[in-house]
């Protein structure tokens, strides 16, 4: 408890952690203003849940940072060292380590999640009225799925970082797909098993019209991109524990 404790405070004292919140929150809310003043978002089933699909980014950013900064070269008082050494004199066991970031991972985009989501329907009601959601159980399911997506996106970009030991790649990289040019949406018009890469497959727990040509339970979904993550973690985990530090 002590070592999450820990992990969670220096996450919190990152400044890009902060840069990742505003993202989360301010890019989906914007998109969402301007799709309520440029068009009906009430004609669409996915209102609301295709904005924080996009938003998403601020959990890949804060997955990535929270083992990226630890690879960041110090300052001369340090002797050019690197934060990861620190951290092990710390907490000595590597797993526990792990195990702590990954913990603060999903307790702050957890939180993260759930206020950008609170946050998009509240503007969606406030500009279209009441009428533009339909309280039902799937409002639930979508809701929840909205959450478990951002969290395993944070661990995957997590995980990549461990790998790389630098968060700038994997986290353009994803940023890119998920909010620009989406590579792997792309590749599902060309194949429709595209649709079992972890972000489409993810995606099926709470969007209904985006088409990959393969229908999936949001269960299902949820699932596939679950064994991913979980692949891509004992992975990561098991590099973490071979390799020198540094």
């Amino acid at each position: 408890m002590k070592a999450l404790t820990a992990e969670l405070s220096k996450l919190i004292s990152l400044p890009f952690f902060w840069v990742a919140c505003a993202a989360g929150l301010i890019v989906p809310n914007v998109i969402a203003i301007i799709t309520s003043l440029s068009g009906s978002p009430g004609a669409s089933i996915d209102t609301g849940f295709s904005e924080l699909s996009v938003g998403a980014l601020g959990a890949i950013v804060l997955g990535g940072i929270a083992i990226g900064s630890e690879y960041v070269t110090e300052g001369e008082d340090s002797a050019g060292g690197q934060q990861i050494t620190t951290s092990l004199i710390a907490i000595p066991s590597r797993i526990r380590l792990l195990m702590a970031k990954i913990g603060s991972i999903a307790i702050s985009t957890l939180i993260l999640s759930i206020i950008a989501i609170s946050s998009v329907l509240i503007t969606f009601l406030l500009l279209n009225g009441p009428e533009v959601l339909t309280i039902n159980a799937d409002l639930f399911v979508r809701i929840i799925g909205v959450i478990v997506y951002w969290i395993f996106l944070a661990l995957f970009s997590f995980s990549l970082t461990v790998l790389t030991r630098d968060a700038i790649i994997p986290i353009s990289v994803m940023v890119i797909n998920s909010s620009g040019i989406a590579v792997t949406y792309l590749l599902t018009q060309v194949n429709p098993l595209a649709t079992y890469l972890p972000d489409m497959a993810g995606q099926k727990m709470f969007t209904r019209s985006v088409d990959t040509g393969m229908e999936l339970a949001p269960i299902a979904g949820g699932a596939i991109m679950g064994a991913w993550v979980l692949v891509l973690i004992i992975i990561a985990g098991i590099t973490f524990l071979r390799r020198d530090v540094g």
